[in-house]
């Protein structure tokens, strides 16, 4: 399977699981490229939602006017250079809806911050700077940070993708700029496989469309950004999948406990399907059998849980299990040390073959070697070319060899189980998102 068998995979995924879930949180984030007003639309949101603080408000005061985008940079680094660096999260809700949004950083060099966010995300929602772009062009060229961060967070499977074209206030015809860039965006989605839920106009820094819509402007009569998000499902739990578990605590031994009765309980948060008493489990790496005695929620009472919700699991024996450890679905896995992957690379060295990484699965790290690097995607032509390394940023197809195997199942079924990072094994940054193909 190809880089851009995989995107096409994940559009189908998107559809096929667009269940409303609209009781849950919507957890979303904006990116883009640098500068597009991702900061300040959150801003906007904040403020017009009336979820800010008169306190707070003034203190982002800048001569007598409002500067939106300090609500959401806070770091020192962030106000002095006027950029965004690290993922902001803020919270704010609706008389329908909770929201967490998580502000992205725009720069290529902070790429992995944004992958870090998206890889939990909801909906992304993508700025488009109109002033940046040949507006009057309807065969204009999106920008490349655009392109990538839109390939980006199809191929992590965001549910719900919405292209913000922002700043249209400041062209002359915001008409003709909304409808040949929303064209332009149309025809690069439809080239990539990207499901796109929407293209909305706005003016993050007049508030256009943002929480309150302005019928007719630029043509579009839909719903604004907000009123959007209020609509849009969740991210549903794998619980189609069979059990899988990484343990990520050990409370020990508690005679006095009544709910464990002595034994040690294993927390973590049920990755697939869910776990109920009288469930024979088998430990990896060990290959260990036993059965689920006792199944504790968050709470500590007795309960089944499902993929998505924390769990303390007892067994009816002891075994030798640690943190790191899964307990899976008996012969239901087949664990692999060869591995395919769409890899994102995020280090600032070039990732080559032979090179030797950390990966980390749930809770569990083993050495992985680069084995083979197949190709890279060309991120402005979607080409798949022949590459020996992939520079910072780039997208690729790589073949990986683990010193230890791992269960695994095709990213496109499983966003926790398809999923690795790779971390420098020297430096301990974080190197590269891989998606198991």
């Amino acid at each position: 399977m190809s880089t851009m068998d995989l995107i096409a995979g994940s559009a189908d995924i998107a559809s096929a699981t667009g269940q409303k879930d609209l009781k849950s949180a919507l957890k979303f984030i904006t990116c883009g490229s640098v500068d597009d007003g991702k900061s300040t639309l959150i801003g906007r949101l904040l403020v017009d939602s009336k979820a800010v603080l008169q306190d707070h408000l003034a203190g982002v005061q800048r001569a007598g006017e409002t500067d939106l985008a300090l609500l959401t940079d806070g770091l020192s680094a962030e106000r002095e250079q006027g950029i965004t660096i690290d993922v902001a999260y803020r919270y704010f809700a609706t008389e329908t809806r909770k929201f967490i949004i998580g502000d992205a950083p725009g720069h290529e060099q902070y790429t992995r911050n944004m992958v870090t966010a998206a890889s939990s995300a909801d909906a992304a929602v993508v700025l488009v700077d109109a002033t940046k772009l040949d507006w009057k062009n309807p065969s204009m060229e999106l920008l490349q940070q655009t392109r990538r961060h839109s390939l980006l967070v199809n191929l992590l499977r965001v549910p719900s993708i919405v292209f913000a074209v922002n700043k249209l206030d400041a062209v002359q015809d915001p008409a003709l700029a909304y409808r040949n860039i929303s064209g332009a965006l149309a025809a690069f989605a439809e080239a990539a496989k990207i499901p796109v839920t929407a293209t909305v106009p706005v003016s993050a820094l007049k508030g256009f469309n943002v929480v309150d819509a302005k019928p007719g402007w630029c043509g579009y009569e839909g719903l604004s950004l907000l009123q959007l998000l209020e609509t849009l499902p969740g991210t549903p739990a794998e619980t189609a999948e069979a059990f899988s578990f990484p343990v990520q605590w050990v409370e020990k031994f508690s005679s006095s406990s009544d709910t464990s009765q002595g034994r040690r309980v294993f927390w973590g948060r049920v990755a697939t399907g869910g776990v109920e008493v009288g469930q024979s489990v088998t430990i990896l790496p060990s290959g260990q059998s036993a059965v689920v005695a006792q199944v504790l929620g968050h709470t500590r009472q007795p309960k089944s849980v499902l993929a998505g919700h924390s769990a303390g699991i007892v067994l009816d024996r002891e075994v030798d299990v640690s943190r790191g450890d899964w307990l899976l679905a008996p012969n239901t896995f087949t664990p692999s040390r060869e591995l395919a992957v769409t890899m994102a690379w995020m280090d600032d060295e070039p990732l080559v073959a032979g090179r030797v990484y950390w990966a980390l699965q749930g809770h569990r790290w083993v050495k992985a070697k680069i084995k083979r690097i197949v190709h890279k995607l060309d991120v402005n032509t979607l080409a798949e070319e022949d590459a020996s390394a992939l520079p910072p940023n780039a997208i690729g197809h790589v073949e990986l060899s683990l010193q230890e195997p791992l269960v695994t199942l095709p990213y496109l079924r499983s966003r926790i189980l398809g999923s690795l990072v790779l971390v420098d094994t020297a430096s301990h940054k974080t190197s590269g998102a891989a998606l198991v193909l």
